[in-house]
């Protein structure tokens, strides 16, 4: 790490602010996601003198969903916004993030500590000064507010190192007299703690790991989100390749290897995925889960039937073999530590390979989520990423082949709607490299789809499916009613208000045809209106909310 005085600055280098851009950029950050008013403003205007790029979306919440994207994608994510009104409108966003493990830097600016002075009653303000950040304790992993400038330089170093650590967002909190306020005392760097692995524990764990695995007749692979979380792809194709052992990921986790790779047997979502690979996984004599969140829709609401006492469980929280628990192991030292154990290898699984599936000529009929799926997968290309917001969105998705690994970004446990839209931007600014292709619900679009906007202003160019059924599909399988029901917009008339972009009304398989066909050359984004029967959906909704509506009724 480089020391303070080698740093290049990109702020007023002996200032709060001026130190806070310059770690954000060490970090990795190059953008800002956020929407200025008066509290932040100072802020803005020294980001805007430095090498991070602002962002401005429409609004905090699309902003939010960016920069949670941007985090997934780079390891580290940047929203700044005002007080109260502004920072208040993303703690949906923030919640997100902490639920599904993004490492996202919420930057609010507030009234100047003098301001404060007294208890006036000032714009934005709800109850006290400290509301807002009491708010956002209860949905980050660190906070501060950097109103003392003897500590700020120990408080940004604490909050980056707890974001970058637990992969969870942390809230910083601004007062605007303190942005270009001096830092106080002798200016060094702080060097975080790095926790470190007990290594007779992981040399434990390791050995009662291989031990199991090698006596198995049927040992299986559940991959998680914190393998992308954590960047540890690499090691887990390692120990992939080298045992053969067969993988199925997550529905939050997909796209954690290449869905080409011979070893890769689909998703598992108990009794609602996949009838094969719920069997395969569920008849494992050693169930192999790592990084995996264990939440309802992961397990098909709690229908998985997994045995314990087959079972090695590791993630960024825990270790533990069967009913054994090993602490301060790391987790990213735990699955690199796999791959040397000499772990026999397998005769490769050929009953799950999986190839791009073949579909019939495009007709004059009416599309349907089984045509679109067929024809995405025809369509989609290596450099590509795919983007879901919630409802068949997500779950008719799964049926797509990803190339990539990371190349499938989706609020698969938190469930928010809204996402999509505003994730490809923040996926397309951090990886210019990938062509964002989103499916979002018509319910989930009229809630962001005008980021869209954001989208034309910085010149990127995401594929937008709308799945156009007239209301919350999901919502009506559960229990329906005219509550259910939306205001039908022209979503391919959308780039005409908005003045850039493309758009086309899908009406048959024909139209879809061509309608993809035309936006695989257009420099700019497209969106396509795809009118689907409200009835129409895919067999993997049709499981899920026959197990949810149990719950509801």
């Amino acid at each position: 790490m480089l020391k303070y005085k080698e740093r290049i600055f990109f702020g007023v280098q002996d200032t709060i602010s001026g130190y806070l851009i310059d770690r954000l950029y060490e970090h990795g950050v190059r953008h800002a996601f956020g929407v200025p008013g008066d509290y932040v403003l100072a802020f803005y205007d020294q980001m805007h003198k430095s090498s991070i790029k602002i962002i401005n979306t429409c609004d905090e919440q699309g902003a939010g969903f960016a920069a949670d994207a941007y985090a997934r994608l780079n390891g580290l994510g940047l929203v700044c916004v005002t007080y109260g009104v502004g920072g208040l409108k993303i703690v949906n966003t923030t919640a997100q993030a902490y639920a599904e493990k993004s490492p996202v830097v919420v930057l609010s600016g507030a009234p100047g500590v003098k301001e404060q002075e007294k208890d006036p009653l000032l714009h934005h303000k709800v109850r006290d000064f400290d509301t807002q950040k009491k708010v956002f304790e209860q949905v980050t992993v660190a906070s501060t507010v950097l109103s003392d400038s003897q500590t700020a330089v120990d408080e940004i170093e604490r909050v980056l190192a707890a974001a970058i650590q637990f992969k969870r967002p942390v809230y910083v909190e601004l007062p605007r007299d303190m942005v270009m306020a001096k830092i106080g005392g002798h200016i060094h760097q702080r060097n975080a703690v790095i926790p470190r692995t007990d290594q007779t524990s992981l040399a434990e764990s390791l050995q009662e790991a291989a031990a199991m695995i090698n006596e198995a007749e049927r040992p299986v692979i559940l991959a998680g989100e914190e393998v992308h979380r954590f960047g540890l792809q690499d090691s887990l194709l390692e120990f992939v390749d080298g045992t053969r052992i067969p993988v199925a990921s997550t529905i939050l986790s997909k796209s954690v290897i290449n869905e080409l790779n011979p070893a890769y047997i689909g998703i598992y979502q108990g009794a609602v995925g996949e009838e094969s690979v719920r069997r395969y996984v569920e008849a494992s004599d050693c169930t192999i889960i790592l990084g995996a969140m264990l939440t309802d829709l992961t397990l098909g609401m709690f229908s998985a039937r997994i045995d314990k006492s087959k079972l090695i469980f590791a993630t960024s929280e825990k270790i533990s073999i069967k009913h054994h628990h090993y602490e301060g192991v790391l987790f990213a030292d735990f699955i690199k530590g796999l791959s040397g154990l000499g772990i026999k290898s397998r005769q490769p699984q050929t009953i799950f390979r999986r190839k791009l599936p073949r579909r019939a000529k495009a007709s004059k009929k009416p599309v349907t989520i089984r045509y679109m799926i067929q024809a995405l997968n025809k369509f989609l290309k290596d450099d590509m990423i795919v983007i879901t917001d919630v409802g068949d969105a997500l779950f008719a998705s799964t049926e797509l082949v990803i190339r990539g690994n990371t190349q499938f970004l989706s609020p698969a446990y938190y469930a928010s709607l809204g996402f999509a839209v505003p994730a490809c931007i923040g996926a397309q600014t951090a990886r210019p490299d990938l062509r964002p292709l989103v499916l979002v619900g018509d319910g989930a679009f009229q809630m962001t789809g005008t980021e869209l906007t954001s989208a034309g202003r910085y010149g990127l160019n995401p594929i937008v499916v709308v799945l156009n059924n007239g209301g919350y599909l999901t919502e009506r399988l559960l229990l329906d009613g005219s509550f259910n029901d939306l205001v039908n917009w022209d979503y391919a008339s959308v780039p005409k208000l908005i003045g850039k972009g493309r758009g086309f009304s899908v009406l048959s398989e024909e139209d879809l045809d061509k309608a993809l066909a035309a936006s695989i050359k257009e420099k700019q984004f497209c969106i396509l209106d795809v009118r689907l029967d409200p009835a129409d959906m895919s067999k993997a909704l049709r499981r899920l909310t026959a197990e949810m509506a149990k719950k509801v009724r």
